[in-house]
């Protein structure tokens, strides 16, 4: 007897031991220790005149060296240098900006990137209030502006803001989708307390976005040749009027094999791009639910991003907003139809924050979708009031709870979310290959952040390169079905997103116990479909798409008048 339950207890011992404890993750900020400590200024701290202060500047992880580890590309206002850091490994990073040719000035706002040459170099393309910037990557060793050869040059001063590299019909050439927030002018624009457009909650502050013109939004479709045209209005894009466009994100929404075009507008309704092939777009955002919240308000949208956070196959979109507004979770039910879940899914009581950057990532590694956004107000102004909403707030984090609902995990996440910014701009990428991913924040007039867990998570996990040959060398739009422990999971690569930023182009599935991926589903941009089985875990895996011969099947038809003649890599 005494034996028996002897047994017993060391049986349930061992059971106790065997089942692991609910992982907390302990997120730091450890932006200082990797040597990112530059100042990226952004108008007033204390007050700010314009608008062009308020909307603040986008971030990057980008590998534009091809050495394996994420750099990290940071934006600025006026009075600062846009900055590239080379990642050195070891958890370092070094100020390469000069040495590449990327110093800058003026007010940039939004960043996205795409080997739009297919040369097998990622190339980046930042946005501004004033003239944008097309920069080539010259085989990892500098980047050179070629806005005005590629014919992206702007006839006025625009108020750019979101972008992304798509390729709209399959071709295998980068197409360039570009928002346009309001048309702002100093000369012009009324100052703070001049009209009721111009108060927050008694407080003179900037005027706008309401009362100051629209604009409208801009696509630049690929000759092939390194060249663009702009088909704003034949392809329909230009087409809606009275919106304050801002994040913009790409996906095949109503999942018929073309990419979509969805961007986050604020004070107005927000647009759902479907594209109808051959070129033509068609705005169909209140037809398919996400033009408003569910009581058929028009939001403040601002960052914005897509994930099967339900685990039922569709692409989700998920936006920040303004404070005193619910953030919002429009649930794709199938083929581009969406409803309104923000309070069903767990999202309804942080309304006091204004929310930026965002993005969909499994911090455990249990192969669902988490979900972070960062904050900070738009005014300065509002700390006089000595309320319970702030110019810097701290991060949130929201921990995917497997039943389409989401549960604020912030407060024991870690210090890094004790910390308060006015944040703006945030990237996600796994920049030191260990299996867990990191999030860089752009943080107004401070240093970025860079958010890092201290231990890495329990889970198994997978990062995907993909290298189109095909399609585009980026692989952007291709769509990916992940099956392990009989768990499925679905990504797409997509240019720009969060807020104004770019998240690493490697697409990160955490495994859960899973040491074995049973299947690997891929549909290219091209529409060549590719399975991959019994691949193991723990690594990062290069798919190349299946061709018929090892060059690139759609390679740049390069003009001498417009490039160097280094011949493009072989896919």
């Amino acid at each position: 007897m005494i034996i028996r339950l002897r047994l017993l207890l060391f049986l349930l011992a061992l059971s106790a031991i065997a089942i692991p404890p609910s992982y907390q993750p302990d997120f730091q900020n450890i932006a200082v220790q990797s040597g990112i400590t530059d100042v990226f200024p952004n108008g007033g701290t204390t007050t700010k005149q314009y608008i062009i202060e308020t909307t603040g500047s986008g971030i990057s992880f980008i590998d534009y060296d091809n050495d394996g580890l994420l750099d990290l590309f940071v934006l600025s206002g006026e009075g600062g240098t846009n900055r590239m850091y080379h990642n050195e490994g070891k958890g370092r990073f070094r100020d390469v900006t000069d040495a590449l040719g990327l110093r800058s000035s003026g007010w940039a706002q939004g960043v996205c990137a795409g080997d739009y040459d297919n040369d097998g170099f990622t190339d980046l393309f930042v946005t501004y209030w004033g003239a944008n910037h097309l920069y080539r990557n010259k085989a990892g060793q500098a980047f050179e502006d070629v806005t005005a050869r590629a014919g992206l040059t702007q006839s006025r001063t625009r108020y750019n803001t979101g972008c992304a590299f798509t390729d709209i019909d399959g071709d295998g050439y980068l197409d360039l989708f570009v928002a346009n927030y309001l048309r702002f002018d100093p000369a012009t624009t009324p100052k703070p307390g001049a009209n009721p457009y111009c108060y927050y909650r008694g407080i003179p502050v900037n005027c706008g976005p309401k009362g100051l013109p629209f604009d409208r939004n801009i696509l630049y479709r690929s000759n092939g040749d390194g060249t663009f045209t702009d088909i704003s209005d034949q392809s329909g894009i230009a087409r809606p009027e009275g919106h304050y466009s801002l994040g913009v994100l790409t996906g095949d929404f109503n999942e018929d094999g073309l990419p979509d075009i969805y961007v986050a507008c604020d004070q107005t309704p927000s647009l759902l791009y479907i594209n109808k092939g051959k070129g033509k777009f068609e705005e169909e955002a209140l037809l398919r639910g996400v033009a408003f919240d569910g009581n058929g308000k028009a939001m403040s949208g601002m960052g914005v991003d897509a994930a099967d956070y339900a685990g039922d196959g569709h692409a989700s979109i998920f936006r920040t907003n303004f404070s005193d507004e619910f953030e919002t979770l429009y649930r794709n039910r199938g083929e581009g139809n969406f409803d309104d879940v923000t309070l069903d899914a767990g999202l309804g009581h942080n309304t006091r924050y204004v929310g930026w950057g965002a993005g969909f990532f499994d911090f455990n590694n249990d192969g669902w979708k988490d979900l972070l956004l960062v904050n900070g107000h738009a005014f300065p102004e509002v700390d006089r009031l000595k309320i319970d909403i702030h110019y810097k707030d701290r991060a949130i984090l929201y921990e995917n709870e497997k039943n389409a609902k989401l549960r604020d995990i912030s407060e024991q996440a870690g210090p890094a979310f004790r910390e308060k910014h006015s944040s703006r701009g945030a990237a996600f990428g796994d920049f030191d290959n260990d299996g867990s991913v990191e999030i860089a924040v752009n943080n107004q007039n401070e240093p970025p952040s860079l958010l890092k867990q201290a231990v890495n998570p329990p889970g198994h996990w997978v990062l995907l390169k993909l290298v189109g040959t095909r399609s585009n060398r980026s692989a952007i739009g291709a769509k990916v079905k992940l099956t392990a422990n009989s768990h499925t999971q679905y990504s797409e690569i997509r240019s720009g997103g969060s807020y104004l930023s770019q998240n690493d182009l490697r697409l990160h599935f955490g495994l859960g116990t899973a040491t074995t991926i049973e299947r690997i589903e891929i549909v290219w941009p091209s529409g060549t479909k590719q399975e991959l089985k019994d691949q193991g875990s723990n690594q990062i895996l290069t798919v190349r798409e299946p061709s018929q011969t090892t060059a690139p099947s759609r390679p740049l038809r390069r003009r001498a008048a417009h490039f160097d003649s280094q011949p493009a890599p072989a896919h």
